[in-house]
């Protein structure tokens, strides 16, 4: 079995196990997406989900947010972590977006590479929640530790993982992959003490064979 085809099962038993895999952010509209996904860097989707109703009460959209006092920002952000450089990417995007883009979050990945704070992980989270355009693949710690424990790729960094990916995998079934992995990583493939006897995964599995 190549690694197309174990790929192909593995998306299969995915599918199964975890039906309702999707963003845990909620959200209203792209900005307000745009805004947590960039809080939920090294915080939980919970945490963020706590923060942003009192945020976009305070500040509703691009112009209020650019707007804002950036120490009054840092206090509404702050327990998401990293508060001060979050905020600032928050507020110069927000500018940016009022600027250069009519106040609405552009629907490219070119044009939202140039965002502050906004890396391909980023946008293509934006990209496929907000406007349904699917350009790639989302790699947070979980795909990262499941792509190379799985044995599609032996990479580490976050933009050759995706690639490695796309490769791999039909473009149909790039915007729900991250998620089903995302689920399965919580679950099952945990960092420190992965569950391999329970996993559903193991015999397509180098890792959960060796384990």
């Amino acid at each position: 079995m190549n690694v197309h085809e174990r790929a192909a099962r593995v998306l299969s038993v995915l599918k199964q196990d975890y039906p309702a895999a999707g963003i845990a952010l909620k959200f209203v509209e792209p900005f307000q997406l745009l805004v947590a996904v960039i809080l939920s860097a090294q915080c939980t989707d919970e945490r963020v989900n706590q923060v942003t109703p009192v945020l976009f009460a305070r500040f509703p959209g691009p112009k209020a947010m650019c707007e804002a006092d950036l120490e009054e920002l840092e206090k509404l952000v702050y327990s998401t972590g990293f508060y001060r450089n979050k905020a600032r990417n928050i507020r110069e995007s927000a500018c940016m977006i009022v600027e250069r883009f009519d106040g609405r979050v552009p629907n490219t990945m070119e044009d939202m590479l140039t965002l502050p704070g906004v890396a391909r992980k980023t946008a293509n989270i934006v990209l496929y929640n907000a406007y349904g355009v699917v350009a790639g693949i989302p790699v947070d710690t979980h795909v990262k530790r499941l792509a190379n424990r799985l044995g599609w790729t032996a990479f580490t960094d976050p933009d050759k993982i995706e690639q490695a990916l796309m490769d791999i995998f039909p473009r149909e079934e790039w915007g729900r992959l991250s998620y089903l992995l995302i689920e399965h990583g919580r679950a099952v493939c945990k960092a420190k003490k992965p569950l391999c006897n329970a996993c559903h995964l193991r015999d397509f599995c180098p890792f959960g064979k060796e384990g």
